[in-house]
């Protein structure tokens, strides 16, 4: 069980932040090289994709560094207000007119020129929120009714708005976080087997109930059933993976960026990594990801009190179980969900928010002696 202790002000983890930039530094130049193909064919500018991506990579960076120099505790006094913004704009964004479909979708809210998906900004606006709950109810998170229900409770109201849209990948990412922070607040394990069993049932309904998935977990189990639509894409990733062995074909040789996979800068992008970097350029890229982890979890262990562990413990576990679920895809280990990969696929939103993410992380790291 975590417990306050006090630090001093310190310098940001410097470690931690060289990674952060390697991610993105590798993130913008795999987006040119899996882009440039189809954006010369759809917008006829072979560098539409990794404009933008920079121009992301920029805000996002900019805000990372003005989020470093506020102190984490400002984040807990506005928890509430963080949290009732972020389910304002998962309830507009399922109102016709005002949310956008994309990919069978409705996840995006349209600005002008861009768009902000409210999910994502669900996902961190859950872990201020709950890391605030914990710290102050820690004590209570044994009781059923006083601290591991309404926790539990929320936690699935933010997981039903989004399934909704639907996006059962960034639920996944939310769900798993925040279960993670309820653990390691000192929930009982007994009131975890009840919900995991509740949970079974609730995921069983939720792909009974829509056969698009069930379509998508048959095609995981045999791609080969139908090549040509449901087991399309996992076939098409395999078959970049497979072909860059070692040392990869080479940085911009990737062959099925040539429309075999569909716009590879998303969700596969590691797939076009593999293809072209090959074992030793995945490998690479997995190593960022476990230094990213580990530093991430030294942080909230030196953390000077409860709200910082746990936001801290949140941030890293919310960036490892998306690198996670999304790799675990592109080489076929789970079903198809329609998830990024932090900090190298192509996005804005996506992107800018998990930089504001892991600008707190650095504030956080400041006032611990790592």
């Amino acid at each position: 069980m975590f417990q306050n202790k006090a630090r001093s002000h310190t310098s940001p983890d410097y470690i931690l932040l060289g990674v952060i930039i390697s991610l993105l530094l590798i993130g913008v130049i795999m987006v040119y090289s899996s882009s440039y193909v189809w954006a010369e064919y759809k917008f006829g500018d072979a560098w539409y994709y990794v404009k933008r991506q920079v121009l992301f990579a920029g805000v996002g960076v900019a805000a990372m560094l003005f989020v470093m120099k506020i102190p984490y505790s400002t984040w807990k006094k506005y928890a509430r207000v963080i949290l009732l913004a972020c389910f304002i704009l998962l309830f507009l964004v399922l109102i016709l007119g005002i949310g956008m479909v994309r990919g069978g979708a409705q996840s995006w809210i349209g600005i002008g020129a861009f768009s902000i998906q409210p999910s994502e900004f669900m996902k961190l606006g859950l872990i201020i929120f709950l890391s605030a709950f914990l710290a102050t109810k820690q004590k209570y998170i044994t009781s059923l009714k006083q601290g591991f229900l309404p926790s539990i409770m929320l936690i699935f109201t933010a997981f039903g708005l989004i399934m909704l849209q639907p996006d059962l990948g960034t639920g996944m990412v939310l769900v798993l976080t925040c279960m993670i922070l309820v653990f390691a607040a000192g929930a009982r394990l007994s009131h975890f087997f009840g919900l995991a069993l509740l949970g079974l049932i609730g995921f069983v309904g939720l792909i009974a109930s829509a056969p698009y998935r069930i379509s998508r977990i048959t095609a995981f189990l045999n791609p080969w059933e139908d090549p040509l639509g449901d087991g399309f894409q996992i076939i098409q990733s395999l078959y970049a993976i497979g072909p860059g062995g070692l040392m990869g074909l080479g940085f911009g040789n990737s062959l099925q960026k040539y429309f075999y996979l569909p716009e590879p800068q998303t969700d596969f992008i590691f797939a076009i990594l593999g293809e072209e970097l090959g074992f030793i350029g995945g490998t690479i890229v997995l190593l960022l990801f476990l230094l990213l982890l580990w530093r991430g979890i030294k942080v909230s262990l030196e953390a000077p009190d409860l709200f910082s562990r746990f936001l801290a413990l949140g941030i890293v576990s919310m960036l490892a179980i998306q690198a996670m679920i999304n790799i675990s895809v592109v080489i076929g280990l789970i079903p198809v969900t329609g998830i990024t990969l932090p900090f190298l696929s192509y996005g804005g939103s996506s992107l800018t928010l998990i930089l504001c993410s892991v600008g707190i992380l650095l504030n956080i790291s400041r006032y611990t002696k790592i």
